[in-house]
Parts: structure tokens; sequence; C-alpha cells
């Protein structure tokens, strides 16, 4: 049994995004007979809004799933932007040491886990590491300090060469990192960290808890839909990475088609902004609706006749998409965009797992749509459920975590495409 200190601005009960797998990360751990501390803040992503029933606490600590949850109160803006976030940002890692100065004179944890982004809570963790001498663990979910640059989030040169020296310099001072997708690893490396401790785990899916469902039994009903509908679906995060107003574009050119449907599901910054744009160009076609209880995904997922996996050209294998996995664990047919020769595509495009197109393209966006439409998906979708059982089950890649960094020797162990699948020809359309 190890004594594990998780560190990061996002857990559980969020249902999204790094929140959602560092919550079940800390739980599975305390499952197996770890000792498990959290220092965290208050859910409220990706609403940008602190949830209810943690609304007016301070500081805090409580059980939860047999991990004890520190959490912090924080400044979380309503309108997110680059200046916002940093203070955003540095009001949790100022906030936390709160907890961290009482832990520095009681029983050293083994090992101290960083969850980044944001990058910079690592130095905190790294020096509780120089001091108790435990070893130290970053898991990068997000290249943040390289999206806020390709996406155009941080324009100073002189802010983006200091960030970058620092990311640099904690990523090497780390025993281990860890990260979610192969091209992310190389891109690490490529600073200079030294390839023997890098290793790739990717986010994982609830094999149990999403299972692929008839439309029957989906949500067709309550978003007022047919199951004779054609229904696109993108469900998640509604932020600034995902060109996301390229589904809106393509809704005007099927507005004409009374049985096409193009369903927005989740919270983020851009979800206003979209909504304005559905309004002032007066669209029937597009519905609205709110993140879903977690018991209700296999029944969003299974509402779709298409999914939508959007991504900008400047965030190609900075990220990838937690989306992905919840949606072929359903048995889902994927529509990506992004370009060749980065993880997303050669992932889909190689494993048969959907169609694939030209990235913050509108023409090929519609070309792709219009493919599916006529297309029968059920191959695309088979290897779907197939791919994720294979190796993105929950208990495969926890279990692997759990062993490889606590439990002894570093094998790298889970690749995140190894499939028995033979590549096919690709679909790719380019506008």
């Amino acid at each position: 049994m190890k004594k594990v200190l998780i560190y990061g601005i996002n857990y559980a009960p969020e249902l999204t995004g790094i929140g959602k797998y560092t919550g079940e990360l800390g739980a599975w751990l305390a499952e197996t007979g770890h000792e498990v501390e959290v220092i965290t803040t208050f859910p409220y992503y990706p609403q940008w809004e602190v949830q209810t029933d943690f609304k007016g606490k301070l500081w805090h600590t409580h059980l939860l799933k047999g991990v004890t949850v520190h959490r912090c109160p924080f400044y979380v803006p309503k309108q997110v932007s680059a200046a916002k976030r940093i203070i955003h940002e540095f009001s949790f890692l100022l906030s936390s040491l709160v907890y961290w100065i009482p832990l520095l004179f009681k029983p050293k944890a083994d090992v101290v886990l960083c969850v980044a982004p944001p990058f910079h809570l690592s130095f905190v963790a790294y020096l509780y590491s120089l001091l108790k001498g435990s070893l130290f663990y970053i898991h990068v979910q997000d290249l943040q300090v390289d999206a806020a640059k390709d996406l155009g989030m941080i324009k100073n040169k002189s802010l983006l060469n200091i960030l970058f020296k620092a990311e640099k310099f904690i990523l090497n001072k780390a025993d281990r990192v860890s990260t979610i997708s192969l091209a992310m690893e190389k891109k690490i490396i490529q600073k200079e960290v030294g390839e023997n401790k890098t290793y790739v785990f990717p986010n994982w899916v609830d094999m149990e808890a999403i299972q692929p469902l008839p439309k029957s039994a989906s949500l067709r009903k309550e978003f007022g839909l047919r199951n004779t509908d054609k229904v696109i679906l993108y469900a998640g995060n509604l932020g600034e990475k995902q060109g996301l107003e390229l589904i809106i574009e393509a809704a005007k050119h099927y507005q004409k088609f009374p049985h096409i449907y193009f369903v927005v599901v989740g919270s983020g910054g851009a979800k206003e902004r979209l909504i304005e744009k559905v309004d002032a160009d007066k669209l029937t076609n597009v519905k609205f609706f709110p993140l879903q209880k977690s018991e209700d995904m296999s029944r969003l997922l299974a509402t779709a006749d298409l999914h939508l996996v959007l991504q900008k050209k400047a965030a190609a294998d900075l990220l990838l998409p937690s989306k992905l996995g919840p949606i072929l664990a359903a048995g889902g047919c994927v529509l990506v965009t992004a370009d060749p020769g980065t993880t997303l595509h050669n992932l889909v495009s190689d494993r048969q797992l959907g169609l694939v197109v030209e990235p913050e393209s509108l023409s090929a966006l519609v070309a792709g749509i219009d493919m599916a439409l006529k297309t029968n998906l059920a191959f695309f979708q088979a290897n779907a459920r197939s791919y994720a059982k294979r190796h993105l089950s929950k208990k495969v890649i926890l279990s692997a975590m759990e062993r490889e960094l606590l439990g002894g020797k570093l094998v790298k162990s889970v690749p995140e495409i190894s499939t028995s699948f033979q590549p096919v020809n690709e679909v790719y359309y380019s506008g």
C-alpha cells in the first residue's frame, strides 16, 4: 500500500474533462488499497460556475469514494480570457497553501502526483517532494503552453518564452511524466525530458457503464426528436479549441431538410455565442441541451446517428479529445476534423472508426456529413465498440497505471494505438 497525494484543479464530481478522469483515478487507487488524499477546488467545469452544492463554502475536507478530498475556494471568471484564466489558476495555487503547509508536518506521501494543466501547480508539488523525500509525478492531460501559443491565446513572446522555460524545468524535475497519447509523449520528449521516464496512459472508458443502445432507448423523446430523424451530435466542452462555429454553418446547409437535426450538448465559454448565432440566423434545426447525468451517458450517445469530434488545426496533437472514448464505447460512428499524420486522424482512419475531414473547412465538414448520411455506418459502429473494449477499458488502463506508477518496474504496456484491425483506405475530404 502506498500513500498517494494528488494535486489538481479539477476533480470529481465534475462530469467531463480532466476532473472526471482524475476523480476516477483517485477512487480506483483507494479501492485497490492505497491511502489517497487530493488537494483540489470546488467542481466548476465545464460550466465555469461552482456547482450549487458547493457554493458559499471555503476550505472544506470530505470523504469521496474512499478518498480524502481537500477543497479550496478560488476565483472562477464568468467570461474566460487568457488573463482571467491565469488569475483563476493562481488563485487556486495560493488558496491550496492552506493544506500544503500543514502537510509538511505530517507523515510524507510516498508519491505526489500533479495533474496538468495548469502546469505551474507542479512547482508546489515539486517543493513538497524535495522537503519530504516523496516521488514526484506529473500526468499531462493537455500541453497548455503550446496550446496557448498555437491558438493565439497568449501572443507576448517574452511571456511565452518564460512559460516554456518554466515548463521544461518542472517536467525535467519530475521522477515520471505520463500523458494520454503517443503524440503528446513525443512533444514532451522534445522538451528534453528523458524518454526513459515518460509513459502513455490513454483516457479510459467504463465499458460496463457505457453500452450501445437502440434509438428507442435513447434521449430522442426527451429532446423532442423522432426515431426517423437524422441526428448529428456534438457533446462535450463548448470551448475555443474546437472551432464549433462550423457546426452552426453546417446546420445552415441542412436547414431545408426537416428530418436532419444538429444537437449540441454541454457547457463552456463559447455556448452563449453559439446560441446567439443560431438565433440570429433563425435556425430551427439546432438544439442545445445541458450536460446530462453520467447515468444517462449511454442514452445520450445512442441519440446520435453521427458524432462530431472537432478540433482546430492549431490544437492538433496538443490534446486528445476525451469525448472520443465514450463515443467508441457506445458503438458510435465519429466524424472528426484532423489533418493527416495527427494522432486523431491516424486513430480514426487506420482503425476504421469513422470518417475524417479537413479541420476548419466548412465544405469538407458538409461533404463528410453528406457521406455519413448516405452510408450504412454499422461497420464503423461495430469497430468502435470492439476497439474500445480492447484498448480503452477502464479496468485495463487503471490497473496498468496503478501497477506501473506505484508498483515497481515501469514498462510501456499501454500503447495508444494497437489493434489487430487491418488498415483501410482513408476517407479524407479537403475543402
